[in-house]
């Protein structure tokens, strides 16, 4: 052996294997962090909304078609909000038309049409400023 060898440094296999772990995981993690925190101009605000007029407008389970008016307004500050329920032989609308470019969301519920009448409806949200 030269002299030269014996002054170098020397890892052991596992150990080089868990730093380079560690190394790429913080890489990763970072990137992730990153991308979230990145401002984007496509910001999804259908979604959030038609969650808060969801909560406004029924009692969790049931939706009030007299209520969606008042929940037109859970939207987000600045934007502009039509809500629109319909069944199967009815439909309800509050806010102004849409315009083509709004962000929309829609999810399945139950409308109360009377006491003890329910029917199985649509309840969408499209947002826009």
């Amino acid at each position: 052996m030269s002299r030269s060898s014996a002054r170098r440094g020397s890892v052991e296999p596992i150990a080089a294997i868990a730093a380079l772990f560690a190394v790429t995981a913080g890489l990763g993690l970072y990137a992730g962090v990153l991308d979230d925190v990145r401002p984007t101009s496509d910001r999804d605000v259908a979604t959030p909304t038609l969650d808060r007029v969801h909560e406004r407008a029924s009692d969790l389970t049931v939706v009030d078609p007299d209520a969606i008016d008042a929940a037109r307004r859970a939207g987000p500050d600045g934007y502009r909000v039509n809500v629109t329920m319909w069944t199967d032989s009815r439909r309800w609308t509050a806010g102004p038309v849409p315009p083509a470019r709004a962000d929309r969301a829609s999810r399945s519920v139950s409308v109360r049409l009377a006491p003890g009448r329910l029917r199985a409806g649509r309840l969408r949200v499209e947002v826009w400023t």
